[in-house]
């Protein structure tokens, strides 16, 4: 796709605008199966920051480099050598990411093995892509560890209780198919096509009115954690808030007159 700003191919993590309101984040060090590193977690959580600050990002695909891993979780080189952690950041955890706040809306453009750690990624984006060589799971109880960084709390939530607290106890994966059917994933495409189509998501998303979009995700991503009275409350404030802004206007306004709106962002 044209319109693309990257910087050096040697970081840790590339950073791409990709057309109109689009980032395009990828892991990259595809000889590690894009495993987590201190300079992976460092520059992803900077990136991330830098996101949420540019008013013109609207969507984010988030993928990893080559065609054989999404992410494999942890380094274990850099575990071994006594940096486990500076695998995490204080604001984002693990990688930076998996529990740092977030207005944008992320997609994982999941192009292979998404394990351990790399799963907890995967289950920190709003929306998933999957190759058909995408794997997923849990393996830390087959090593004596605990999937901490969101994998024993969100898996329960992503998919059927009895399929999580299997994958969690047993430490066996699942693949792209099975994740598709159990609603782990948005959809399944072909290899070549996974970061593609995750792009061709976000240009969808992003005809829609940005805040909007932003409002109804801070909503929707606390189901889980709040209460009904708690989340009316919180629809009745984004209800003040959005009745404020230009594109409030500008949709009623685009379909009377019968075009397309001109989304602002404010």
């Amino acid at each position: 796709m044209d319109g693309r700003v990257k910087q050096s191919s040697e970081a840790a993590v590339l950073y791409e605008v990709v057309g109109n309101h689009i980032a395009l984040v990828t892991i990259n060090r595809p000889e590690a199966r894009n495993a987590i590193n201190p300079a992976v977690a460092s520059e992803l959580g900077a990136i991330l920051h830098q996101i949420e600050s540019d008013d013109s990002i609207w969507v984010v695909v988030l993928t990893g480099a080559g065609d054989r891993a999404f992410c494999a979780g942890a380094d274990l080189k850099a575990v071994s050598e006594g940096l486990l952690d500076q695998l995490f950041t204080p604001e984002g955890g693990f990688a930076g990411f998996v529990f740092a706040p977030r207005k944008k809306l992320w997609i994982g453009a999941i192009n292979g093995f998404a394990l351990a750690g790399g799963l907890e990624i995967s289950l920190a984006c709003d929306l998933l892509v999957a190759s058909e060589k995408a794997v997923f799971g849990l393996p830390e109880v087959k090593r004596g560890l605990i999937a901490l960084a969101g994998g024993v709390l969100r898996l329960p939530r992503a998919l059927p209780r009895v399929i999580a607290l299997e994958m969690i106890a047993s430490g066996e994966p699942i693949d792209a198919v099975r994740a598709y059917e159990l609603g782990l994933v948005n959809k399944v495409v072909p290899a070549e096509r996974c970061v593609d189509e995750a792009l061709a998501l976000a240009i969808k998303i992003c005809g829609n009115a940005p805040i909007a979009v932003r409002e109804s995700l801070y909503i929707a991503r606390q189901t889980f954690d709040l209460s009904e009275p708690e989340l009316i409350d919180l629809c009745v404030e984004a209800g003040r808030r959005i009745v404020q802004t230009q594109d409030y206007l500008e949709g009623p306004r685009a379909f009377v007159e019968k075009r397309s709106p001109r989304w602002v962002g404010e």
